[in-house]
């Protein structure tokens, strides 16, 4: 389950082990240093991209930044596809419906569709329940992993 204070820690610990700051990882990810204060402090979680972004900047997986997984199995990982790509990857991989995956994780179809017609992207929050539905993870569902 995602926690936004794991996540918070999580990050404070990866910044601090870079030896950089807040100030500095804002600028070299080219992110606002006030969104990279409300991550640290709890008050909200990244897109999708840009945990995707954070991971790759500190050679971490999405679930071990999320602090979904102790342990850090870090990897090679690829780009992401466009996520209704990934939706109906997964879909075929687990053989299920979409509809079955909208029942397994309370997810709207109308939700769903628009991700699969590429109209919106999905929260971390969506990408995580999908995640634990499915039992895999995070990294995974977004199609990262090799």
């Amino acid at each position: 389950m995602l926690n936004v204070s794991n996540f918070s820690e999580r990050l404070a610990d990866l910044i601090f082990e870079a030896g950089t700051n807040a100030t500095t990882l804002s600028v070299e990810l080219g992110h606002g240093n006030a969104t990279i204060s409300r991550y640290l402090t709890g008050q909200c979680l990244p897109t999708v991209a840009a945990a995707v972004q954070l991971a790759d900047y500190f050679h971490c997986t999405v679930d071990y930044l999320l602090g979904l997984v102790e342990e850090n199995n870090a990897h090679t990982f690829k780009p992401c596809p466009p996520f209704g790509q990934s939706l109906a990857f997964l879909c075929n991989y687990y053989q299920i419906s979409r509809y079955r995956l909208q029942k397994m994780t309370n997810i709207p179809e109308s939700v769903m569709r628009y991700w699969v017609q590429n109209k919106t992207q999905p929260s971390l929050v969506s990408v995580v329940r999908i995640a634990e539905a499915l039992h895999c993870a995070v990294d995974f569902v977004l199609g990262r992993e090799c």
